[in-house]
């Protein structure tokens, strides 16, 4: 069985696995797969029931005060729909800049809006959480990428603000113990940590519902799409479904012992990196991903060698980001302590083998 390290779409849960690929033949003994019952059934009402409860009870929310929504269109769609949202024409949004995804957003932000950028490592090619200073009081929001697949970097404090925060945690949600409430919008694409492509998980304060700035089409309100309780259109049934079933699972395990699993996988690796004379680490240490480790080779020639080292012992998904190149182990919450001990083993036996 290969060990899967990938970004996204990413390992999953082999007992999420199991039950998925079960309802796909019969749902719950329904006589009917997964991917054939109505949208506005029964069986379907309970799994959004559900689903919207455990994806606010594992934040430690309050369903009084916030609102779970699952959509299609993935993080892409979320960058155009905040500002178009919650950004009137003359008003102004903040943004920390600290990867890729963070500059899409900006970028999609500036169409809608003013935008004020507090903080940005771009010209270090992300290598680093930026600082952000003060918070102008008179933002509509500030917009910041909690963890940075691509660079391997993760904000480990946050901004103290009365300004709503708006999170993108696609790539850490559920991964690790906070206070939710600091953040009134919160998203995350589901293939990464939580299901399968397909479906974005909003969790939002329901006080910012009522702050929508223009008239929208009905599909891109929040407001519109959290009132018709995510089946204003026909929803992703199967993604919701597999994601249901991975927040039962971490729910199983608890999110103080999930906690506990991805450091301990992030000390593990990050250790072998430090210790070794042939790989290193590429984001600096104070803001390392929990997440996405990043690392590269002094000499580029062994980056092929590795893989293809790596792949015969049935480890896949650790090539870096197209733009950065280099290796890039994802350590979602699918990911054991066990397999980590494996990628560390497989790189302490490469060095060996060319030392």
């Amino acid at each position: 069985m290969l060990i899967n390290f990938d970004a996204g779409p990413a390992a999953l849960p082999k007992e999420v696995l199991q039950q998925a690929s079960e309802a796909i033949l019969n749902y719950n003994n329904s006589g009917l797969s997964i991917l054939e019952i109505p949208h506005r059934g029964k069986l379907f009402e309970a799994i959004l029931e559900e689903a919207n409860t455990l994806a606010l009870e594992l934040l430690g929310l309050d369903k009084n005060d916030y609102q779970a929504v699952w959509m299609q269109g993935g993080g892409r769609l979320q960058f155009s729909m905040i500002p178009m949202n919650f950004l009137a024409v003359n008003e102004t949004a903040g943004y920390i800049e600290s990867g890729h995804w963070a500059s899409e957003a900006l970028k999609n932000g500036k169409l809608y809006g003013n935008t004020n950028v507090l903080g940005s490592s771009k010209a270090d090619n992300f290598q680093y959480i930026p600082q952000w200073g003060d918070t102008p009081e008179d933002l509509s929001y500030l917009h910041f990428t909690s963890n940075n697949t691509i660079y391997g970097t993760q904000f480990h404090s946050f901004p103290e603000t009365e300004v709503p925060l708006i999170v993108d945690m696609s790539s850490e949600l559920y991964s690790r113990k906070l206070d939710y409430s600091k953040f009134s919008l919160i998203y995350a694409v589901a293939q990464k940590n939580i299901g399968p492509a397909g479906v974005t998980l909003i969790v939002i304060r329901k006080s910012l519902l009522e702050k929508q700035k223009r008239v929208l089409p009905e599909i891109l309100s929040y407001r519109d799409m959290a009132k018709n309780n995510s089946v204003l259109n026909t929803p992703p049934v199967f993604p919701i479904y597999c994601s249901l079933l991975t927040l039962r699972w971490i729910k199983a395990i608890g999110m103080d012992a999930m906690q506990q699993s991805n450091e301990e996988k992030a000390r593990l690796l990050y250790d072998a990196i430090d210790e070794s004379k042939l790989f290193y680490g590429v984001a600096k240490k104070e803001d390392r991903s929990m997440m996405n480790a990043c690392f590269r080779t002094h000499d580029d020639k062994h980056t092929e060698m590795f893989l293809d080292f790596a792949k015969e012992r049935d480890i896949v998904g650790i090539k870096g980001h197209r733009s950065v190149g280099g290796f890039r182990a994802s350590m979602y919450n699918a990911i054991s302590v066990e397999d980590v001990q494996r990628l560390v083993s497989v790189i302490k036996e490469y060095e060996n083998t060319v030392n």
